[in-house]
């Protein structure tokens, strides 16, 4: 009896696992059943067009539990919330593995990984062999940034509007090893990709041997030319680093399409997936200069899997970012782009237009925003402006400042509804009058 009880959870346990790499995920059993009427209603439609449809996106706020919240979550640029499939897939793997952790997470989640990296391959459009599975963008890119064989006096460029951590992570190799870190200032919206390449091309000097370069800008959501500022760099021989924490999961690309060399993101951004889960991916001729950040065996094989090396840590976590992609592509990746920078102009334009005081800091073309805005108010500073917007109307914001940005940042999703930016919309009136 006890093989047959064994043999039983070991059958459950593969079931479970392999569901959200099959057509028996979660996802397939509930929200595409859902979704797949409108999608016949949608057939020959646009993006664009889908993206105002209300009916349609009603169906896919109903697949989040962060539709029900009484506090209106409007900083998805810092963390989403899962899809409800996502949140059960997870508990699921939780139950499974917490029956004995030492079995159940080595020897039946564990198997999930290379299944994952398939789909994380297809979805990034690049080489499964190029993927690892790690736990956020601060991770990946930090693996590269330490990794690299740099040389007292080599030079690196980066912006002073990149994600911090990763400024700290270069300001750290420069303290210690007397790396030349060099910063670029831009005083965003800037709607002249030229003149973005032409800032990185300017700073060039024969030692420079990396640029680092942030997809979207986290801090006003600016999109930065990657494709562009890469080859102007690999014409200079220079590798280039790409932060894509709130590129990936929302604009509609393929990394293999930017023409970097490392590339690493948060996958608990806009695709939704587990807190605390995320991908680096770096060209195949790289893998085997650049050192793990985490100790490895052998710290110089050309196996991406060197990289996560990262000792025990939570495989139902990772294992659910399956269903995360399956809810992504049920929606389809350009649908979700369009929708979300729509929900974007919708309250942007409005409140630019039409309420006194209030100061854009993010374009508001289509090439150079999608998701993030950030939003001022004349006579406020950002922090007044973001407690003001929670105390008195309970919308979750953030205040970005820094020496260069003063401003709220502002990013719905795809649960996000309309009447939810209007409840915005009336916010910023009523403190515009206040």
């Amino acid at each position: 009896m006890k093989q047959l009880h064994n043999r039983r959870d070991f059958l459950r346990g593969t079931a479970l696992l392999m569901g959200a790499f099959s057509g028996q995920s979660l996802f397939s059993k509930s929200m595409a059943k859902s979704i797949a009427p409108f999608d016949k209603k949608m057939a020959g439609k646009s993006a664009s067009e889908v993206a105002r449809d209300e009916d349609y996106w009603s169906v896919v706020q109903q697949g989040y539990s962060a539709s029900f919240s009484n506090i209106l979550i409007l900083n998805n640029g810092g963390v989403s919330p899962p899809p409800i499939v996502v949140q059960q897939a997870v508990e699921n793997y939780h139950k499974l593995a917490d029956q004995g952790p030492s079995y159940y997470m080595w020897r039946i989640l564990d198997q999930g990984r290379e299944p994952l990296r398939q789909k994380l391959a297809r979805l990034a459009g690049t080489d499964p062999e190029e993927i690892a599975i790690n736990r956020n963008a601060t991770e990946a890119l930090n693996t590269v940034i330490f990794g690299m064989d740099l040389q007292r006096g080599d030079e690196v460029i980066g912006c002073h509007l990149d994600y911090p951590n990763m400024m700290h992570a270069w300001r750290q190799r420069a303290q210690r090893e007397g790396i030349v870190y060099k910063q670029l200032a831009f005083d965003f919206p800037i709607e002249d990709d030229d003149l973005i390449v032409a800032a990185y091309r300017d700073a060039i000097t024969p030692r420079t041997k990396v640029i680092h370069v942030t997809h979207v800008i986290n801090w006003v959501g600016h999109i930065m030319p990657v494709k562009k500022i890469c080859e102007m760099a690999h014409e200079h021989g220079i590798e280039v680093i790409v932060d894509g924490a709130h590129s990936f999961g929302l604009l509609d690309f393929k990394v293999s399409d930017l023409g970097c060399d490392y590339f690493g993101t948060s996958l608990h951004k806009f695709l939704s997936a587990p807190v605390g889960t995320g991908m680096m991916w770096m060209k195949r001729e790289h893998i085997g200069k650049i050192w793990p950040l985490v100790c490895d065996g052998e710290p110089k094989r050309s196996d991406i899997r060197k990289f996560e090396t990262l000792g025990t840590r939570s495989f139902p976590l990772e294992q659910g970012i399956g269903e995360a992609i399956n809810f992504h592509e049920g929606i389809g990746p350009k649908r979700k782009e369009e929708r979300v920078r729509y929900l974007k102009d919708y309250w942007a334009k409005e409140a630019v237009s039409h309420i006194p005081r209030v100061r854009l800091h993010t374009s508001l073309a289509a090439a150079y925003s999608c998701g993030i805005c950030g939003v001022s108010m004349d006579g406020m500073t950002a922090p007044e402006l973001d407690a003001a917007l929670f105390n008195r109307y309970k919308i979750h914001t953030t205040a970005m400042v820094n020496d260069y940005v003063h401003c709220v940042r502002i990013t719905p999703h795809v649960y996000t509804s309309l009447s939810d930016l209007d409840r915005l919309l009336d916010a910023l009136h009523g403190i515009a009058k206040s």
